[in-house]
């Protein structure tokens, strides 16, 4: 991890790879990532971890299983939105989006249970950006 400044455009500038974060610093135990995401990611739940978005860029929808019933948040540029850990969700950007992601190093993007992983899908700890 560097120790100068990130710009966030150039982070995102330097991969294409949809719903495959790059980890751009980390603080304490934690990764901040961003992704470029299109279209659907699949469901999944963080048992053991919440999981935090920030869209940078476009607008993400995500959908949740919660106990009182299923509901979908839509997340415009500038929302930012916790998924308690647990909860089954499956985020969307019909139109594409970026966003900055918070969660505890190691963390695999799709969770600790999850549908089939598409091939498409990188469903990996994070990337080390590569500047």
């Amino acid at each position: 991890m560097s120790n100068d400044p990130i710009a966030l455009t150039q982070a995102l500038a330097s991969f294409d790879t949809l719903w495959s974060p790059r980890i751009v610093t980390r603080v304490n135990d934690y990764d901040v990532r961003v992704a470029k995401v299109e279209g659907e990611h699949l469901w999944h739940a963080h048992d053991d971890t919440d999981e935090f978005f920030l869209v940078l860029t476009g607008d993400l929808h995500i959908s949740l299983r919660e106990p009182a019933g299923a509901r979908t948040v839509h997340l415009p540029q500038g929302s930012v939105f916790t998924v308690p850990r647990g909860t089954e969700h499956k985020p969307h950007a019909p139109t594409g989006a970026t966003i900055l992601l918070f969660e505890p190093t190691g963390t695999p993007t799709v969770g600790t249970r999850h549908d089939p992983v598409p091939t498409h899908v990188d469903a990996t700890t994070g990337h080390t950006l590569n500047l």
